[in-house]
């Protein structure tokens, strides 16, 4: 495994925010945030699932090669409910998208957008289209905060993966 230049100022920095997930009260109905530029690269194919994913989801991830000072950084937005306001903002400031030709749409789209889906049936099939992780652990996707799945998909614009019942638990009144 490699390791990006901030990888232990990183995991210093955050040190607080993971021993106060590690509280029984606070693990509740915990919500899983991460950094959007990976501290670690797997270079190797094989592993717990036998290289099965590699090529389609891991090889062309790229580790952190910039240093950033993580110590330095006013990290407080991460705490729960200063980051559900800031995500909830990102998520509304996108432009809402729909199907048919999502890919098209989003790819020629102004800024962030922001797709629903209703089901996990109808998540994998529109995250099939997009060529990213697809599986779901315990009613949710994989990497899904509130139901939002984030990624980018060749630029630089996030595409957000709406759930059903992500509005409400974001605390985002719909008219």
């Amino acid at each position: 495994m490699e390791i990006a230049p901030d990888f232990f100022d990183y995991f210093e920095a955050t040190a607080k925010l993971l021993n106060k997930d590690k509280l029984k009260d606070v693990r509740k109905d915990r919500q899983f945030i991460r950094p959007e530029i990976c501290r670690t690269y797997n270079f190797g194919e094989h592993g717990s699932s036998m290289g099965q994913f590699f090529k389609q989801y891991l090889e062309s991830i790229k580790l952190n090669d910039i240093h950033v000072d993580w110590k330095s950084m006013d990290l407080n937005y991460l705490m729960e409910g200063k980051f559900s306001r800031h995500f909830a903002k990102a998520v509304m400031s996108a432009t809402e998208i729909n199907e048919p030709d999502v890919v098209s749409k989003a790819k020629n789209a102004e800024g962030d957008v922001q797709i629903q889906y209703r089901d996990q049936s109808e998540f994998e099939r529109i995250a099939g289209q997009f060529g990213i992780f697809q599986e779901w652990k315990d009613g949710i996707p994989r990497t899904a905060y509130k139901g939002v799945v984030v990624f980018r998909h060749q630029s630089l614009k996030r595409i957000f993966f709406v759930g059903p019942d992500s509005f409400r638990l974001l605390g985002i009144s719909q008219a």
